[in-house]
Formats: C-alpha cells, sequence, structure tokens
C-alpha cells in the first residue's frame, strides 16, 4: 500500500472511531441508558409574516423543524406567524425583554432604534444576496452587527434572504423624480428615508396590512418581496405598474433574533445546532425564491394583466445620490452608524469590482445572446 494511501485510510479510521465513540452510550450527551442527557427545552418564535407567505414564513419554519430534527424533538421551537404573539413589527421588542425567547424579522424594520442596523438587512445600493452573505459571513459583517444588537440583549443570525426584490407596485406610471413627489408608499428601512428624501411619503407596514391600504387608497404605492410573494398578496389587484428594480433592497437578510439571556442558558449543542439551522434556513429560502419567481413574474403578466416598467435613469441617479448622501450625513452624526458603514462601503467597493468581472459579465452575455 502506498504511503499517502495509508495515511488516509488511517486518519479515515481514527475519525470513524472518533464518531463512534461520540456516539456512544458513554458520550457526554449520553446516559447510559442511550438517552440523551440534553434537556427537553419548548421555546416560541414570533415572526414578521403572515402565514400565507408560505417562503418567507418558510425561514422560520426550516429553521425550528431542523433545530427538532437535529436534537430528536428535545430543542422545539414552535413558530407564530405575525398577529398570533405580538404584531409583526413588534418581534424586537417582544425578544428584547422576554416575553418571547426568539423572533423571526428584518433589522431594518427597526432603525429608529439604531440605523445602523439596516446593514443587517439590505440598503439601497448595497449589497446583493451573495455579496450580503460573504460581508456577514467573510467580511466582518455579522460581528458588527452583533456589536450593536448585544446592546438590546439580542443575538442576531442570518436566517434567510429573499434576493433581489421588484421596485414596487403603483397605481399610475412613473417617469421622472417630479412623479414620486407627494405619493403615499409602503416602504420600510433606509429605502424609506432615501423615498422621503425624493419627496415620498414613506410608511412602514407589516405584510399582511399592505394589500387593503393600498386597495382602499391609504396608500398609492407599496413594495414587498417579489412576483411570488406579491401575486399571493393580490397586491395586482390593487395596482396594475410593477416597477424594477428594488434598488433599496438588492440582496435583503432575514435574522433570527434571540434573546442573549435565554441564549446564554442553551448548552453548547443547541447553540451550534441553532446556528446550523439558521444558516440552512439562510441558503434554502435564496434558492427557493430564485427557483418561485421566473414563473410567477410571467404569470401576473400573462394572467393578470401586470404592466411590467423600468426605472428610469433619472430616478435611479436621484435615488443613489440621495442614498449616499444619507449614508455620509449619518456617519457624521453617529459614531455606531459610521464604525459600520466604513468598513462596509470598502467591502462594497472590493467586491463590485470583482463580481463586475466573473458574475456581471457573464450574465451580460447570457442575457444579450438568448
Amino acid at each position: 500500500m502506498k504511503r499517502r494511501n495509508f495515511i488516509t485510510n488511517t486518519a479515515i479510521g481514527a475519525t470513524t472511531a472518533a464518531t463512534l465513540a461520540a456516539c456512544s452510550p458513554t458520550s457526554p450527551s449520553s446516559t447510559e441508558a442511550g438517552e440523551s442527557s440534553l434537556p427537553k427545552i419548548e421555546w416560541r418564535m414570533a415572526t414578521s409574516w403572515p402565514l400565507s407567505l408560505d417562503t418567507i414564513y418558510g425561514g422560520a419554519i426550516t429553521t425550528c423543524d431542523r433545530i427538532r430534527a437535529m436534537t430528536g424533538g428535545r430543542f422545539d421551537i414552535t413558530p407564530y406567524p405575525a398577529g398570533e404573539l405580538v404584531g409583526g413589527l413588534e418581534v424586537f421588542d417582544a425578544v428584547q425583554n422576554g416575553a418571547v425567547e426568539c423572533g423571526h424579522t428584518a433589522g431594518y424594520y427597526y432603525i429608529g432604534k439604531n440605523p445602523a442596523l439596516a446593514f443587517g438587512t439590505s440598503v439601497p445600493f448595497g449589497l446583493t444576496a451573495q455579496q450580503q452573505n460573504a460581508w456577514l459571513y467573510h467580511g466582518g459583517g455579522l460581528e458588527a452587527m452583533r456589536k450593536i444588537y448585544a446592546g438590546f440583549n439580542i443575538i442576531n443570525f442570518p436566517a434567510g434572504n429573499t434576493g433581489a426584490q421588484m421596485g414596487g407596485w403603483f397605481k399610475r406610471e412613473i417617469n421622472t423624480p417630479d412623479d414620486l413627489k407627494g405619493l403615499k408608499m409602503r416602504i420600510p428601512g433606509l429605502g424609506g428615508k432615501v423615498m422621503e428624501r425624493l419627496g415620498v411619503n414613506a410608511q412602514s407596514l407589516p405584510g399582511g396590512e399592505i394589500f387593503v391600504a393600498l386597495d382602499r387608497g391609504a396608500i398609492d404605492a407599496a413594495e414587498w418581496v417579489g412576483p411570488y410573494d406579491d401575486e399571493k398578496l393580490g397586491l395586482y389587484k390593487a395596482a396594475k405598474f410593477y416597477y424594477y428594480p428594488g434598488w433599496w433592497e438588492p440582496g435583503p437578510t432575514l435574522e433570527v433574533f434571540v434573546n442573549q439571556e435565554m441564549w446564554e442558558t442553551l448548552p453548547k449543542e443547541y447553540q451550534e445546532i441553532l446556528q446550523t439551522a439558521t444558516y440552512e434556513a439562510n441558503m434554502n429560502m435564496l434558492a427557493k425564491y430564485d427557483a418561485l419567481n421566473g414563473d410567477a413574474l410571467q404569470t401576473l403578466q400573462e394572467e393578470h394583466g401586470v404592466q411590467l416598467r423600468q426605472y428610469s435613469e433619472d430616478i435611479l441617479k436621484a435615488a443613489q445620490k440621495a442614498a449616499f448622501e444619507l449614508y455620509e450625513e449619518n456617519a457624521s452624526n453617529d459614531a455606531t452608524f459610521k464604525e459600520v458603514y466604513e468598513p462596509w462601503k470598502q467591502f462594497r467597493d472590493r467586491i463590485s469590482a470583482w463580481n463586475s468581472i466573473n458574475d456581471l459579465s457573464i450574465a451580460s452575455f447570457i442575457a444579450n445572446n438568448k
């Protein structure tokens, strides 16, 4: 036998033996009878999503199901749709004060507490989904966000991404920046702040309330996620002009919030399992939306008469200018915002330069040569 093969086989054998030993009744996590010595724990997870939106609410379900499966049911988290435990925009407070142990939501809903929370979800003209994951997992993003959340008695975990979103539903066509002035639009996060600078009356509503507000004229326009979810909410029944791109959310991350004190009570094994489950939810949601949105957009156009429109270059340029003016102002007035924003911007510039060479070049060729 060659020495290299002998070493490889020996390593495999050692790993297998270690794995079997860890699973044996004498392992630290088992009793002599083979029963796990880890505690039985039941938690509740509040969410910001209606039950009807199976993909975005699915981020919570995936997380809870995987935790339950990996612990043999000993760590059991039950997810609840918006409104059952707390309102869709009240998840942060509920987790912070311990009314629930954990929640599934979007950090940018809570920029009133700290504007830098928006970076944990998405900011206008920011990172795509893949870039956002790169920043969070390998660019210092998650550490930066956890430093902020720690001040609110919360630890956060990326747990879903919708991919680049659409640019919203409008009751009439929007061709120039002036056409935006005076509109009442449902749009949260820093995207809402940028729209306000363009003359829009921005409002933040949970997903389950958008259709009624748009249909009854309480708002003139609304953004949600993308074709699959927007069709489920019936937004096409209230407005026919569907704009793209969603420049305010090029890659929004959803998060699981865990009350910090409750987190610290968990056995190390359960902490590791929760982190693994949220990672799976983060990857799975993005893949599912990409698989579903194309067909849904075709249905909206062909069966429901939706008129697809692209934002004009003038609107995009005005929005981007307003966005970075906002960031610079926030950075000059808020040390916490500056601490996140400046390294985030450097990361954005570097990864955008790289992706313009690898991703953008091939995507542009394929799109133009079908």
